[in-house]
């Protein structure tokens, strides 16, 4: 294995920097490529036809070009509806991204549980699948929300994003029917993450889970005995459209120094 090959993260756009940011922590000296579709973007309103065509042939043609050790779906969108058909379609180890129902059931007191999404996962039978699987005894409520992918967005590019903006976007998985003594919610968003102290002080009663770490320590466990550098190089960004010029500054807090347009 090359030192310099890197770890290549995909996602719709900013999102996935929820899950390089732990994975930094463990691997500190890892070469880096994180990938954003922002011309396809976002994912959460496509369809899942449009979705399993596009994220394959996307990561087929990042994979031939910056020849990563391992590919990491960082969306919860693109794994549920994608992730089989990447594997298949490549031959390196492919690590998707799922709602973290099993740990908010472990922690849940009260047994009800939101899970906060896009339209697309939060429709996905793979939801259905981990809620009977991990949370038989919960009350598990699920909400879409697109506005909540703007709002991640905006804030990682410097713009303002207030407490009442989220708390009006999270309203409707909060006051569902059954909604009730909610004690935890899944952020099944990789963008979500990014919002997490807005929606802590808009909801302070209600734990919050993702999966960023999980993710993080499974690509640590694939990745064990290899070879890294020994000090961590300049990350690269990788944008399907141009991105804002102001992006560069929280990509560069990330360690991704060079920002390219596929």
């Amino acid at each position: 294995m090359d030192p310099s090959a890197p770890i290549l993260f995909f996602d719709s756009g900013v999102g996935g920097l929820s899950v390089l940011g732990p994975t930094r922590t463990l691997l500190p000296t890892a070469p880096i490529v994180y990938a954003a579709d922002s011309a396809g973007f976002p994912y959460g309103t496509k369809s899942e036809a449009e979705l399993a065509a596009r994220v394959p042939a996307l990561l087929g043609r990042l994979v031939e070009r910056f020849h990563p050790r391992l590919a990491v779906i960082a969306c919860n969108t693109a794994s549920t509806i994608a992730l089989d058909h990447v594997r298949a379609a490549l031959d390196i180890p492919v690590v998707g991204t799922v709602p973290a129902i099993k740990p908010a059931a472990e922690l849940s007191k009260s047994r009800v549980i939101g899970v906060l999404g896009t339209e697309a996962t939060v429709r996905q039978p793979y939801v259905d699948d981990l809620a009977a699987s991990f949370a038989a005894d919960c009350k598990v409520i699920r909400h879409g929300s697109a506005e909540m992918v703007e709002l991640a967005e905006r804030k990682l590019a410097g713009d303002p994003v207030s407490v009442e903006d989220v708390r009006a976007a999270v309203a409707p998985l909060v006051e569902a029917d059954g909604a009730a003594g909610m004690d935890v919610m899944v952020l099944a968003c990789t963008h979500f993450p990014l919002l997490a102290d807005e929606i802590a002080a808009a909801y302070p009663r209600i734990a919050l889970v993702d999966g960023g770490a999980g993710i993080a320590r499974r690509i640590a466990y694939l990745t064990r005995g290899q070879p890294w550098p020994v000090e961590a190089p300049g990350g690269i960004a990788v944008f399907t459209a141009p991105p804002r010029p102001v992006l560069a500054s929280a990509l560069a807090r990330f360690g991704l120094d060079e920002v390219r347009t596929l």
